[in-house]
């Protein structure tokens, strides 16, 4: 996704949130989920894997352009060797995102972290317990 299209699409996202972000926080936001993109290519022996739900394209957040270039960029991540992306389809009875997003990460020492984001918060899951229910759930 050119970079323009990119931060316009990650702009939409953020341009939702209530209350409304002043600018400056937008802007901080908006530069450092660009600034994380940049790990798929710095970090070649890290596989990533992404799923997301096909309402996500179907809503066309930011209008047509911004969809298409979203879509650009799913198809040029999932080309990546280090990169998946996998879309969840509409009509899929139960999953386990059902519950909202989830991130996880395994650390150099092979230990797994979780990480979840809500309307006003997120948290970073530490507690081995907690993210093996996590993993279970991605699994």
């Amino acid at each position: 996704m050119p970079g323009h299209s990119r931060a316009a699409a990650t702009r939409a996202i953020f341009e939702r949130y209530l209350p409304p972000l002043a600018e400056e926080q937008l802007e901080r936001q908006v530069t450092a989920r660009l600034a994380r993109q940049h790990l798929l290519a710095e970090r070649p022996n890290t596989m990533f894997s992404f799923i997301f739900e096909q309402a996500l394209l179907e809503r066309r957040v930011g209008g047509a352009e911004v969809t298409r270039a979203l879509l650009d960029c799913l198809l040029d991540r999932g080309s990546l060797r280090n990169g998946e992306v996998l879309l969840m389809p509409l009509r899929q009875e139960d999953h386990a995102g059902s519950d909202g997003l989830m991130y996880l990460a395994e650390t150099p020492d092979n230990r797994w972290l979780g990480y979840v984001e809500g309307h006003d918060n997120s948290t970073l899951i530490t507690d081995p317990i907690a993210v093996s229910s996590m993993l279970q759930r991605y699994g």
